[in-house]
């Protein structure tokens, strides 16, 4: 969280400098502020923190990212006016390096673990789709910015990486899983459906006809040598 929090600085910097549609340069601004939100959370509910505590951490850390933001700003516009570009390019691969990394830490979490956990696919879904649609934006700006096509482009990718190891070490064994359980449950109905019917089958021949509750004592000795003589 906390590298997603910084990455939204230099993101921030360079939509704004670079002039950007008014949705690309708030959504930087966004992503700082969700990413330290849910940072200080985790650290109130699994650290145990008090919540003046995680207010007196967070508020002065988003004041001094704002700082640093706003002065970059202003500092890049300058060196763009004297015909200096490179420090607006290291603002693009800052952000494109810290926004990867953040993803990249699930990649070694699946690595080590053959599995996608820690991670809600429908997080990823919403991410993936809004680096998607800032890729389209950027397509339509009056010039193509290769360079924010690369920081979109670099954790769009990331996003389907993971959910194409999703589908390999999560969706696929619990398909599995549910075919087998599925055949399992049918071979065990069929089983259960055959000895039923052999048990019926020997009870009907073993069993005497309703009519001999009936019989006579002499119709039963008469049955049995019956018997005795088909025996011999």
């Amino acid at each position: 969280m906390m590298l997603w929090a910084w990455a939204g600085v230099p993101l921030g910097i360079y939509n704004i400098v670079e002039d950007f549609d008014i949705a690309l340069k708030i959504q930087p601004q966004i992503l700082t502020t969700l990413s330290l939100i849910t940072w200080m959370q985790c650290y109130y509910y699994e650290k145990q923190w008090s919540i003046f505590r995680a207010l007196g951490v967070t508020l002065p850390l988003a004041t001094l990212m704002g700082g640093i933001e706003a002065s970059f700003i202003i500092a890049l516009r300058i060196a763009r006016d004297r015909g200096r570009e490179w420090p607006i390019t290291l603002m693009a691969i800052l952000s494109a390096v810290l926004l990867a990394s953040g993803v990249l830490q699930h990649y070694l979490d699946i690595y080590r673990h053959r599995t996608v956990r820690g991670i809600s696919f429908i997080f990823v879904g919403i991410d993936a789709m809004g680096d998607l649609t800032s890729l389209i934006s950027i397509l339509f700006q009056p010039k193509l910015d290769i360079l924010g096509m690369v920081i979109y482009g670099t954790e769009l990718a990331l996003w389907i990486g993971v959910f194409i190891a999703g589908g390999f070490y999560n969706l696929t064994p619990w398909l599995r899983q549910k075919l087998k359980d599925s055949a399992s449950a049918r071979t065990s109905r069929r089983h259960g459906r055959t000895a039923r019917e052999s048990v019926n089958g020997i009870a009907l021949h073993d069993l005497p006809s309703s009519t001999s509750v009936f019989r006579t004592t002499s119709g039963l000795d008469s049955a049995m040598r019956m018997r005795a003589q088909n025996a011999a």
